[in-house]
């Protein structure tokens, strides 16, 4: 892993979206939901990732803008599948404390990179 905080939480949290698709799909047998939060919910790491290695500063920040819409997006799914009684109150909770951080982290990125 690198020493890049917003990398590493991302990439985090891609993992704990691919096992959540995982479980949603064999153990709730919910697969349209889970589904798009599995393409937001990854995306974010994919986006971070290519930004860190990006050609210039307007692709940096470009690519961490479109991270902050699809954390924005995962964020919906997973709200939805919460009120929809697919997830715990208790799976809710952790998952969702973990999305605000990146959403907080990414917007910041954003705000000082397209000054």
């Amino acid at each position: 892993m690198s020493d890049n905080v917003v990398e590493n939480k991302s990439f985090d949290f891609a993992v704990r979206i691919v096992n959540l698709h995982k479980h949603l799909s064999s153990e709730k047998k919910e697969f349209v939901l889970s589904k798009q939060l599995l393409r937001s919910g990854t995306s974010i790491g994919a986006n971070v990732s290519e930004a860190l290695r990006g050609q210039s500063k307007a692709d940096f920040s470009a690519k961490m803008c479109i991270a902050l819409k699809e954390a924005n997006e995962s964020h919906y799914w997973i709200r939805l599948l919460y009120k929809t009684d697919f997830l715990t109150e208790q799976e809710f909770n952790s998952i969702e404390n973990d999305i605000i951080e990146l959403i907080k982290i990414l917007s910041s990125i954003c705000k000082t990179s397209t000054k």
